[in-house]
């Protein structure tokens, strides 16, 4: 679940080619979500075609909503042919899971699933569910060897949602790239990737929204402005992704080792990188830590920047963040 951001600045909209270069903005969805491509184009050329190209082909790879796609296959134990994306999201995924003792883990499907979004099902959960659950969980039962996928239980299976709009960001970023753009922003389901800067010359300005159980989209009170360049960004914790129970707020997360929603104090996890991969993987893993592991985590790994938001005791949200993010905000 990923935090709604707002892109504040004018955009110019083009569909046609020019001899001049041209700020040009393309929309539409993957992953059950929208994105949003901003990009200074040369010649005006407007590439939502090379773009929708790409996306599907990552489609193809990391949606489960596709039957025919890589994970789905991986999913049922069919025969399949992983590629090049999927093995690299693989791999990053389970380097954080070793980073994050776990805490970040594309296994967890199962549970996710058994309690259902929001904890819908939650009435339906048990303990002997819970632990049957957790023998067909975890990074270290699964491994890639040969270019395949070998389970431990075939009854396991993937999602990589928390970490491949990230890398789709940084996939589309590479695209815009290579086809001469120096000045773009990728924006997909609140994964950031910036670079170079908007039509007005300035960093692109995003703004991080405050987690509010009575708020909606259209009137989403921010938290803070910053200014991105050459950086990529995540945010885990909704807008509305926790719950209030005893008087106290708590996110919509699922440990994978203990098998049940996180009970801490952090509603929202900011990460900056150089890499939208690694941002999206470490701001789901920091909402299952918690905000003192987190913060002790965020210190220990190169590259990284964190805005927390929190709140203690069911007070008003206080934020953390660290020493280098404190430069981006407006």
């Amino acid at each position: 679940m990923k935090q709604f951001l707002l892109f504040i600045g004018a955009l110019l909209i083009s569909n046609s080619c020019t001899t001049e270069s041209a700020y040009i903005k393309n929309t539409g969805k993957i992953y059950g979500t929208f994105y949003n491509i901003q990009y200074e184009s040369p010649y005006g050329k407007n590439l939502q075609i090379e773009i929708e190209a790409e996306l599907h082909n990552l489609t193809m790879s990391f949606s489960t909503f596709e039957k025919e796609s890589v994970i789905s296959k991986v999913n049922t134990n069919e025969e399949v042919l992983l590629d090049h994306y999927f093995i690299n999201c693989f791999e990053k995924a389970q380097e954080v899971s070793q980073t994050t003792n776990g805490a970040f883990d594309i296994s967890v499907a199962p549970l996710v699933n058994a309690w259902g979004f929001g904890f819908k099902h939650k009435e339906l959960i048990t303990s002997k569910l819970i632990d049957s659950l957790l023998l067909i969980t975890g990074f270290e039962k699964v491994k890639l060897e040969n270019n395949t996928i070998i389970k431990e239980f075939p009854e396991m299976m993937l999602d990589m949602s928390a970490i491949a709009k990230g890398y789709t960001c940084d996939l589309i970023g590479n695209l815009l790239a290579q086809k001469g753009c120096k000045n773009f922003l990728v924006e997909i389901g609140g994964e950031v990737v910036a670079k170079g800067v908007n039509k007005k010359g300035k960093s692109w300005t995003i703004g991080i929204s405050k987690p509010d159980d009575n708020a909606f989209f259209a009137n989403q009170q921010l938290q803070a402005i910053i200014g991105l360049q050459n950086k990529a960004m995540a945010t885990s914790g909704n807008y509305r992704n926790f719950y209030v129970e005893n008087g106290k707020k708590y996110a919509h997360t699922i440990d994978p080792k203990s098998g049940y929603p996180v009970q801490h104090s952090l509603l929202s996890a900011t990460v900056l990188a150089d890499d939208c991969q690694t941002a999206d993987a470490y701001a789901t893993a920091f909402m299952v830590m918690g905000l003192e592991q987190s913060i002790l985590l965020s210190q220990q790994i190169p590259g990284i920047e964190v805005y927390f938001i929190y709140s203690e005791n069911g007070s008003e949200n206080e934020i953390y963040f660290s020493e280098n993010f404190e430069n981006l905000i407006k």
